[in-house]
């Protein structure tokens, strides 16, 4: 295992020297998107359409949340985002490439298909610790956009800059391996399956 301190936006190179179990910081503009923002998203790139910044940006990171957000003074505070569970975006990792986006942040985990698509194209997923939302927050350092707030706050796109978010756990990386595979392997060894 290894540590590094990445800036993005993030180069291919970048997230192929990753291997599960290393542990990831980052710095630069991370992006949330949840269920309602892919599948906008999915839409736009059906139709032919452009998806307007920050989604469409070569090098991005993807943050499976919905931020805690409140205006004062006609500003948005971010008051705590945690992960959300990243299954629920497995219907959509065909359009990661499609958004250029190199690193998924999430909880739980995603699939099979997301872990071809990570392989393929050269992309990761870090787990961020679920409970610790207050923490994470700490990290974001400002809000640069918001975008399609139509659909709520938590299912709004939000661009915020981090300064070194992490530690981030690579548990999907580019070379086929997933932690949770690997942990479900193990315990079918353990139970006898």
């Amino acid at each position: 295992m290894a540590e590094y301190r990445l800036t993005v936006p993030l180069t291919e190179e970048d997230v192929r020297k990753l291997h599960v179990g290393d542990i990831v910081y980052l710095t630069g503009e991370v992006f949330t998107a949840r269920d309602m923002a892919h599948l906008r998203a999915r839409s736009l790139l059906e139709k032919g359409e452009p998806v307007p910044e920050p989604p469409m940006r070569e090098g991005g990171v993807l943050f499976h949340a919905g931020p805690v957000m409140v205006k004062e003074g006609g500003v948005w505070k971010l008051m705590a985002i945690g992960p959300t569970t990243s299954m629920r975006m497995e219907p959509h990792c065909d359009i990661i490439p499609k958004l250029g986006v190199r690193v998924l942040v999430g909880k739980g985990g995603m699939g099979q298909s997301s872990l071809s698509t990570f392989k393929d194209w050269g992309a990761v997923y870090l787990a961020a610790a679920p409970g610790c939302a207050v923490k994470h927050a700490g990290a974001f350092i400002s809000l640069k956009f918001v975008g399609w707030l139509d659909m709520g706050i938590p299912e709004a796109v939000w661009d915020f800059e981090v300064a070194d978010w992490g530690p981030l756990v690579v548990a999907m990386d580019s070379h086929g391996l997933s932690i949770y595979d690997m942990i479900m392997e193990k315990a079918r060894k353990i139970l006898g399956y």
